[in-house]
This record gives C-alpha cells, sequence and structure tokens, in this order.
C-alpha cells in the first residue's frame, strides 16, 4: 500500500519504515528551522550528512539534538563554513568538498534569506538573489561531479515564486524600486527554475533535480518581517483563500515543513519528481498566473526557455561557466 501524504505529514512520517545507511547528503542551512529539522531527520535515519552554514558555532549548538540522533540512529553528521553570501566562502567550501572527493547521493540547497531590507552581498548583488539563488548556484555547479549517478537535487523555494518572475535585464534592483518580497519572489523563482535547468543537464546520467516549497513555517527565514508585515501578510493571504472557497492558512511546524524536502530527496520516485516543484509531499499543479489559489506552481517558473536565460545571466554576473 502506497503511503499518501500531504499538508501535516512530518519527517518522522514520510521516512517511516525508510534506512538510509550508505547515502550521504549535504544540506545548507543548518543553524536554524528546516535546515537542522533536515539534518536531523536524515540523520537519525542512517544517512551521513553534511551540514552547512555560515556561522558554525550557532550550528554547532543548533545541532547537537541532530548528533544525538545520528549516532542512536546509525548516521553521522559534520559541520562545513559555507557564507553563500560571499563567494569567495562559496568557492572555498564547494573546493573542500571537491578535494575530499567524498560523493553525495542528495543535495539540500535549504538555506535562504527572506524579505531583507535592500543590501548587497560582499560580492555586490542583491541580497536575496544573490543568497538564495547565485550562491546556491556556485556551490552546486563546482561540487556536481560529486553527485553520484541516480543522485539527486533538491532546491527550497517558495509559494512566495508567486510575487514575481525573475528579471534577468535588473536583477539587482539598479533601476527598479526595491521591494523585499519581489526580490524574494525573483529570488525563489530562480531557486525553481535552476532545479529545472540542472535536471535537464544531469538527468542523462540519472541525476534529478527539483524544487520544493516546504510551506509557512514561523522560523527565523521571517525575522525581517516583523509582527505587523506577518499579520497584514496572512490576512491577505486568508482573503485570497476565502474568495477560492478554501479554509483559512495554517502554519505548518518545523517536521511537516521539512517533510517535503525528505520526500523529494530519498522517498519519491526520480522520475516522478525531475524538474517539479513539489509541495505537501507531492508534485504541484501548475496554475495561472492569474489565479490566487493557495497551492500550485506559475508557469513561468517551470519555463525552460526562461531557466536557460537565467543559468547564461547566472554565469555571467558570477564570472564562471558550467
Amino acid at each position: 500500500m502506497v503511503e499518501v501524504f500531504g499538508a501535516t505529514t512530518t519527517t518522522e512520517e514520510v521516512l517511516s519504515g525508510v534506512r538510509l545507511h550508505g547515502k550521504r547528503i549535504l544540506v545548507t542551512g543548518v543553524s536554524a528551522g528546516l535546515g537542522v529539522e533536515t539534518a536531523r531527520a536524515l540523520a537519525a535515519h542512517g544517512a551521513q550528512v553534511v551540514g552547512a552554514a555560515r556561522d558554525l558555532a550557532k550550528a554547532e549548538a543548533a545541532t547537537a539534538q541532530v548528533r544525538k540522533d545520528a549516532a542512536a540512529g546509525g548516521g553521522s553528521f559534520e559541520l562545513v563554513a559555507l557564507d553563500l553570501g560571499n563567494l569567495k566562502s562559496v568557492r572555498a567550501c564547494a573546493d573542500a568538498l571537491v578535494g575530499k572527493g567524498e560523493p553525495f547521493d542528495v543535495v539540500i540547497a535549504n538555506a535562504g534569506v527572506m524579505a531583507t531590507p535592500f543590501c548587497n552581498t560582499v560580492d555586490g548583488f542583491e541580497m536575496q538573489f544573490g543568497t538564495n539563488h547565485l550562491g546556491h548556484f556556485v556551490l552546486v555547479n563546482r561540487i556536481a561531479p560529486l553527485i553520484r549517478d541516480g543522485g539527486r537535487l533538491i532546491n527550497l523555494s517558495s509559494a512566495g515564486h508567486r510575487y514575481s518572475p525573475v528579471d534577468l535585464d535588473d536583477p539587482n534592483f539598479e533601476r527598479t524600486p526595491y521591494d523585499p518580497m519581489v526580490a524574494y519572489g525573483r529570488s525563489k523563482t530562480a531557486n525553481i527554475l535552476f532545479a529545472v535547468a540542472f535536471d535537464k543537464r544531469h538527468r542523462r546520467r540519472g541525476v534529478r533535480a527539483a524544487s520544493v516549497h516546504p510551506g509557512g513555517i514561523q522560523t527565523e527565514l521571517g525575522r525581517y518581517m516583523g509582527t505587523e508585515a506577518l499579520k497584514t501578510l496572512v490576512e491577505q493571504i486568508n482573503q485570497r483563500l476565502a474568495a477560492a472557497g478554501k479554509g483559512p492558512f495554517q502554519f505548518k511546524s518545523i517536521p511537516q515543513g521539512a517533510a517535503t524536502s525528505v520526500w523529494a530527496g530519498v522517498v519519491a520516485s526520480a522520475e516522478e519528481i525531475g524538474g517539479k516543484y513539489c509541495e505537501n509531499c507531492h508534485v504541484a499543479q501548475l496554475v495561472p498566473d492569474d489565479v490566487n489559489f493557495s497551492e500550485g506552481v506559475r508557469g513561468y517558473a517551470l519555463d525552460a526557455d526562461k531557466a536557460e536565460a537565467l543559468w547564461k545571466k547566472s554565469e555571467e554576473l558570477v564570472g564562471e561557466s558550467f
């Protein structure tokens, strides 16, 4: 009997009966929230998990339970330094992993920032696009040879991709008035398009890529929004849900939020999720750009031509070809 998972499914429910011994998995952003739970669940079921974080001291404290559960479940956990907002750090992390030469079965690009005030990365990119997309773009492409045949890349995106397509003419808001949620939307659309393009390039050796929306979870990700802004956002969502005849928005717990990453990474079939956008532990449906449903993915985020254009622009911005 095939388990039917959904919005309230947790990581432990997804992994019930699943043993991951012999699997090696990289998870970025393991200093808080979804990254910690993703790493914990995988390591608890026997995986060798490498967690990447900008602040290693914070990550060390945040992952104490990860280490305990790894030891109990026959898995392992180690930390590596990675600042996605600094390409020197990204390249150093990638070079160290490649130098070590140990392959990965799954890479989960989990780290990210949301709705930041306008600022730039060390390399001069708009912070959300630079961190959420370009940092991962360089890291993943540099370590791509380490991903085993039949492996997977899972990019953390968001329903926030509906706020905006990518803008390849002005990615750093040099001419466009800055809006924190539009910038977030651009970066989350980029995460989806990157998975589409990566999947196309690597599927010939069985490596598949997908993007996932974890759902609405109250984690450190929303620290820049403030209480009133978050309240207003939830009210707007509820108005759209009511207009569609749906019930009010429900926040997920962290184990529920991390479930789709884990499902897409190690449980779902590769053919099912390859090149797709997933939510609530299933592949999302395509929805029209002018419809505000609570679920689904916009067509512009899965457009193969836009994915190729983003890849080319990203190479131009970071000064590397992959």
